[in-house]
């Protein structure tokens, strides 16, 4: 039997990885209290628990009581964070990370945060969001300022992607008030800024969205790089597209588009450039020379180097 807490650790990765909330699981026998003091490590589990969660669960009770294998986690992290880019073998870290029987709080966190980017990079966003909550909770353990805004920007994204805009905004608040009060660097007070007034946007809050535009230009441009004023510029421009001053949104994708160069950051120039032809094809007029422009431009790179997300979007477009 997997001892505690790992077996808690295990029994709350799998509930998360299926979407269920703890009320999915309980049943007769298995109360919510007991519940929660065997995913905080608090009770033993007995082998009748361990098949009753099995079954709920839809897996086999080896699932949640086998023991780790001889790699320990610091190991297989070692080895997926020095492989040549493209051959990261995180099938294996994810392993590691559910068979980690250590109490190592900052190692955990640095596996579950290439786990999570990574599944993020491959469009997976409910695998990524599955494994974020815990990235949440260790960042807190750690009390570190740095790691728990950048754990809360990313669980914002994520949500925001998958359209939980309820409980993506709080997040990417408490990012941000992290940020502030933490005495952070540009790119993290940024990075939280810009996630939720992406949030604000779409949630048609524009007055709030735009004073944190605002505060964005007024205190954190100026001491940007240009790769961070590009996306802050980015991220301003679809406020001003969505309060209808087309003038605005097309000099700051404009103004965007200029600070940066393809071998500065490929991914973003790329980005950039398939925004500004969605923004350009929603101005009144139309700016369809433009779009056609930015589109073909972004689309000679993905097709070279491009996710399948990518090539899909930009083939929306």
């Amino acid at each position: 039997m997997l001892e505690q807490p790992h077996f808690g650790r295990r029994l709350r990765r799998l509930r998360l990885e299926r979407g269920m909330s703890q009320a999915c699981l309980v049943g007769e026998g298995m109360s919510t209290g007991y519940l929660s003091r065997l995913e905080s490590g608090e009770r033993r589990p007995t082998e009748r628990a361990v098949a009753y969660l099995a079954g709920r669960l839809g897996v086999d009770a080896s699932a949640l009581t086998r023991a780790s294998d001889d790699r320990s986690l610091p190991h297989v992290l070692a080895a997926v964070a020095s492989a040549p880019h493209g051959t990261e073998d995180t099938a294996a870290l994810s392993r590691a990370v559910d068979q980690d029987t250590s109490d190592d709080p900052a190692v955990r966190w640095q596996a579950l945060w290439l786990l999570s980017r990574a599944a993020g990079r491959d469009g997976d966003y409910r695998g990524q969001c599955a494994r974020l909550p815990e990235l949440v909770e260790l960042s807190d353990r750690l009390g570190a300022a740095d790691l728990r805004v950048r754990s809360r920007v990313q669980y914002a994204r994520c949500l925001r992607a998958l359209g939980d805009l309820r409980t993506a905004e709080p997040t990417a608040g408490e990012a941000v008030s992290i940020a502030r009060t933490g005495d952070l660097p540009v790119a993290d007070t940024t990075a939280a800024l810009m996630v939720l007034i992406s949030i604000e946007t779409e949630l048609g809050r524009l007055d709030e969205a735009q004073r944190h535009v605002d505060e964005l230009e007024r205190d954190l441009l100026p001491s940007a790089t240009s790769t961070q004023a590009a996306e802050a510029l980015w991220t301003a421009a679809v406020v001003s597209n969505r309060q209808g001053d087309h003038a605005a949104a097309r000099d700051r994708l404009e103004r965007a588009l200029g600070l940066v160069r393809g071998e500065d950051d490929l991914v973003l120039w790329t980005r950039l450039r398939a925004a500004a032809t969605a923004a350009a094809l929603r101005m009144s007029p139309p700016r369809v020379a433009a779009a056609g422009r930015w589109l073909s431009e972004a689309a000679a790179v993905l097709d070279l180097v491009g996710t399948p997300l990518q090539v899909q979007e930009l083939r929306a477009l």
